[in-house]
């Protein structure tokens, strides 16, 4: 769970002191109350050439970590240092993928759900879903997508747009994806999304099992990370989306496209449609 996030869900309230509540969320009672001087335009369009840069870096080379981002993003001319590298990407929701004690952030507070993909053989649509959580550059600002896909076929079930990385937007994803289909296992990471009660009850109410990538498993979700590359590099990172209806106008093109025409070589070049539902 990010900074903002985390803030975000101290309440004033006479049962709970705000220390007890910044002591649950691991959140020091100083930082809480901390209130940023205002950024100049200068300082917002700088943050935000740092985020697009590294969203940049992070696709194409998911495995560098803060240090040698900062490296790669010398080279392009932007001047950083590692901790504001780490502050971004804790805030852009985005983790360097290779095998390490702590993959993401999640509430020590939620239930870890077993994995259960170990050594299973997937062969059948609505067998196994994944779900993730990416960053999006727009001309001003950002926005988070995420998706659930079908591991067997690729295909794309649901997909939210939010400014934010507050949980509503996956809980509606989640809810579009079970109208189409139900699965039988519902893949995550240990995200604070994918913890939380919110999300795990939407899937165990419709019969789903609760799969969660084991720390240190950083390839469980390759399959969406792998779409997260094909949006970035076949749409976003080739237009300039101005504002968020113009994105979800973007994508909604970009995913119709994705599952009716775009052939995959490892579905021996069918579509995602075709062997999700036979089209």
């Amino acid at each position: 769970m990010d900074l903002s996030t985390r803030k975000g869900l101290i309440r004033n309230r006479t049962d709970l002191a705000i220390q007890r509540q910044c002591d649950l969320l691991e959140l020091n009672v100083s930082t809480y109350y901390y209130k940023p001087a205002e950024k100049t335009e200068a300082q917002k369009a700088r943050t935000e050439g740092l985020r697009a840069a590294i969203d940049r870096w992070h696709t194409r080379m998911p495995y560098l970590g803060c240090r040698k981002l900062v490296t790669k993003l010398a080279g392009d001319g932007l001047r950083t240092h590692r901790k504001e590298v780490k502050r971004l990407m804790d805030e852009m929701g985005i983790y360097a993928l290779y095998p390490k004690p702590n993959l993401s952030r999640r509430n020590k507070q939620h239930k870890v759900f077993p994995y259960l993909l170990r050594g299973k053989h997937i062969f059948l649509p609505n067998q196994v879903w994944a779900v993730d959580i990416t960053y999006i550059k727009l001309k001003h600002g950002h926005m988070y997508l995420t998706a659930i896909i079908d591991w067997y076929s690729r295909y794309v079930l649901s997909w939210e747009l939010s400014d934010t990385l507050d949980i509503g937007f996956v809980l509606e994803a989640s809810r579009a994806a079970l109208r189409v289909a139900v699965p039988k296992i519902m893949n995550s990471d240990q995200g604070s999304h994918y913890t939380s009660p919110k999300y795990t009850e939407i899937f165990i109410k419709a019969g789903s099992a609760i799969s969660m990538d084991h720390k240190g498993r950083c390839f469980d979700n390759i399959f969406v990370e792998r779409l997260w590359r094909s949006v970035k590099y076949e749409l976003t990172y080739i237009s300039e989306f101005r504002s968020p209806r113009e994105l979800r106008t973007g994508l909604t093109q970009y995913f119709e496209y994705y599952n009716n025409q775009r052939h995959h070589q490892s579905l021996e070049y069918k579509t995602p449609a075709q062997v999700y539902i036979g089209k």
